[in-house]
């Protein structure tokens, strides 16, 4: 399974079909699992609410601006390579308060897909792309070029 923990609530429609979309196209290839948290005024008050979330066996990738920038390729290879050994992948957005150390310890991968900055809304628009990206290359198919 495919879970993704992110704090905020998406107000714009837009990016609700866009991330609607892409979750659609996702579970033909894999189980999703989406878990949208309430932003909260402390880092510490998140992580308790995030971890709450993560099992024991789960495989944890942070999405952190300091993380490790990689391919479409590479990150459908680390997808693919991940799920040999663990039945769960964990992604975790952080708020705009960013993510506590903790989380950031108990994270398997930190991985960034740029020093900017994006509106959460947004990135998970982008995360979900590039994850339905990642089965298509795993897949064969058609679809990144």
């Amino acid at each position: 399974m495919i879970k993704i923990i992110c704090l905020g609530k998406i107000k714009e429609k837009y990016l609700t079909d866009l991330i609607l979309d892409y979750q659609k196209r996702i579970l033909k290839y894999h189980k999703l699992e989406m878990i949208e948290l309430k932003d909260e005024d402390s880092l510490k008050k998140e992580e308790e609410n995030i971890l709450k979330h993560i099992g024991n066996n789960e495989y944890v990738i942070t999405l952190e601006i300091e993380g490790k920038m990689l391919t479409s390729e590479e990150f459908s290879s680390l997808i693919d390579t991940t799920f040999i050994t663990n039945s769960t992948i964990t992604f975790i957005i952080g708020s705009s308060l960013g993510l506590s150390n903790r989380i950031k310890k108990r994270s398997n991968y930190a991985l960034s897909f740029s020093k900017m900055t994006y509106p959460h809304g947004l990135f998970r628009g982008i995360l979900l792309e590039q994850i339905y990206r990642a089965f298509k290359i795993i897949n064969h198919e058609s679809y990144h070029k």
